[in-house]
């Protein structure tokens, strides 16, 4: 079992599993985080734009900037919720998403934080959560770069759009379903 870090807060971890809209649904859920931004890092292009990088041509992930206090919320756990809530085993995929934006990748950012993710991760392949391989990325954080406002809290407010509804809203239910003892506030749909 992982070994966690300092308890010093807020701790800052950036993770990306898929679209940035989906991962951002799940963890402001998550009681013990302060917050979640948006973004894109992994690349070559300094300051992208959603439409640059949805082109898969700027090296970047789709990711996201979590705020946390490890006195609530272990990074090891944190890391137990991103492996659970996105599938790991597809490279640069998530469903319909494809491209290397949509890769599953921890952006670690010291030497403790990648034994931790690499722990954790052997944890998740071990127990045979999931049918293949994990494919998810771990590699020293980048130059992070937040994605354009309209995405912040973009399932909070746009509950009723169709990736929304198709796409997000399911993967929230089984979060707050699997994780209902974590979450910030009871819901209707835990």
């Amino acid at each position: 079992m992982a070994d966690d870090i300092s308890t010093k807060s807020p701790r800052v971890a950036l993770l990306g599993g898929g679209c940035f809209w989906c991962v951002e649904a799940v963890f402001a859920d998550l009681r013990g985080v302060s917050g979640v931004k948006s973004g894109y890092a992994g690349g070559t292009v300094p300051h992208p734009s959603y439409e640059a990088v949805c082109t898969g041509r700027t090296g970047h992930a789709e990711v996201v900037r979590i705020e946390y206090d490890p006195s609530v919320l272990s990074y090891a756990d944190l890391l137990r919720v991103f492996f659970a809530t996105h599938d790991p085993t597809t490279l640069n995929r998530q469903g319909a998403d494809v491209g290397t934006q949509y890769r599953s990748v921890i952006f670690v950012n010291d030497d403790e934080e990648r034994r931790i993710a690499e722990d954790v991760r052997d944890e998740i392949q071990n127990a045979g959560i999931w049918d293949g391989p994990l494919m998810t990325e771990i590699s020293q954080v980048p130059e992070f770069y937040p994605a354009e406002a309209y995405h912040d809290d973009y399932f909070a407010l746009h509950p009723e759009a169709g990736y929304c509804r198709a796409v997000i809203a399911p993967k929230v239910v089984k979060f707050r379903k699997q994780f209902s003892e974590r979450l910030k506030r009871p819901t209707a749909a835990a």
